[in-house]
């Protein structure tokens, strides 16, 4: 059956990979982004899949152009089956170095964002008693990690989130939320880092140097053990990075599961690096039912 989805964020990367996969599989995709200007890349590869999508302009800080988006869709489809909370952007700097300004952004941008496209659809998915909201968070929302000290704040806010919102809104309305949790994505992860961290300016000397060392050089030498491990095996089967187009296997999976999880990791690596949190309840879905009976029964 052909849905209408809506995500956002798809000028590149996982949006990108993941409006053509949802396109493939017959739904009715309308691929959001701030600037439609940069829409060329994801009409290109829909094109060379032989399959078409829908481009709307969407700023996810913004809460007119997200509600205006919103009601245009609604206007042409009267549903949205499955929205895609995709938009987002890394950041990796310590607390002390980051300006107010980098705060305030990397907040709204990651957290705040899902909040304002969250609420301008669950109005219709609640009157239609159904929907599917997938959040792209990270394995940064479970595991706080070196530098990441805002952009971890930021998913882990989402994650809470979205364990809030199904708690209440999936049993009488049929409204399902997702947590899609994958480790780095290849074509995006490291160039996010350095360009966030002033690195393609040089290495700072100041006390975070050594601290920073440490980090760049453990990522480097995952890297280089994973690609030495594909070469030698002839597999990709357990990447530090994973591609857009294998996250987005991951969502589209999701999407079409009738009884979805509340929070999933997409590889090997990132199940393990999150372990320590995620083994008693892996999809979140005991901890549902606990805190249902505790606040709801």
């Amino acid at each position: 059956m052909s849905k209408v989805i809506v995500i956002t964020g798809t000028s590149s990367g996982l949006g990108l990979a993941t409006a053509v996969q949802f396109a493939q599989k017959g739904h009715s995709v309308y691929a959001t982004m701030r600037n439609l200007d940069k829409k060329d890349d994801l009409l290109t590869k829909a094109a060379e899949k032989g399959v078409s999508v829908l481009t709307e302009e969407m700023d996810v800080t913004n809460i007119e152009s997200i509600n205006s988006c919103i009601a245009r869709i609604i206007e042409k489809e009267c549903r949205i089956d499955i929205l895609v909370n995709n938009a987002g952007a890394g950041f990796a700097k310590s607390t002390e170095q980051a300006t107010y300004e980098e705060i305030e952004w990397v907040t709204e941008v990651n957290y705040l964002s899902v909040v304002y496209t969250t609420k301008a659809v669950i109005p219709y998915m609640r009157k239609q008693r159904s929907g599917h909201i997938i959040n792209i968070t990270s394995v940064g929302g479970l595991v706080g990690q070196p530098f990441s000290d805002l952009y971890s704040g930021a998913k882990f806010a989402v994650e809470g989130y979205t364990e809030a919102l199904a708690c209440y809104l999936t049993e009488p309305f049929g409204i399902h939320f997702t947590a899609v949790e994958p480790g780095g994505i290849s074509s995006e992860f490291m160039k996010s880092v350095t360009k966030k961290m002033g690195l393609d300016q040089g290495m700072p000397e100041d006390e975070y140097a050594p601290i920073l060392q440490k980090y760049l050089g453990g990522m480097q030498k995952r890297a280089a053990a994973a690609s030495a491990a594909a070469a030698a095996t002839g597999t990709t089967t357990k990447p530090v990075h994973q591609t857009p187009d294998q996250v987005a296997e991951v969502v589209v999976q999701v999407a079409e599961n009738p009884d979805p999880p509340i929070r999933i990791r997409t590889s090997e690596w990132a199940e393990k690096l999150c372990e320590l949190k995620t083994v008693a309840d892996p999809d979140g879905k005991k901890m549902r039912e606990k805190v249902i009976g505790m606040f709801l029964s």
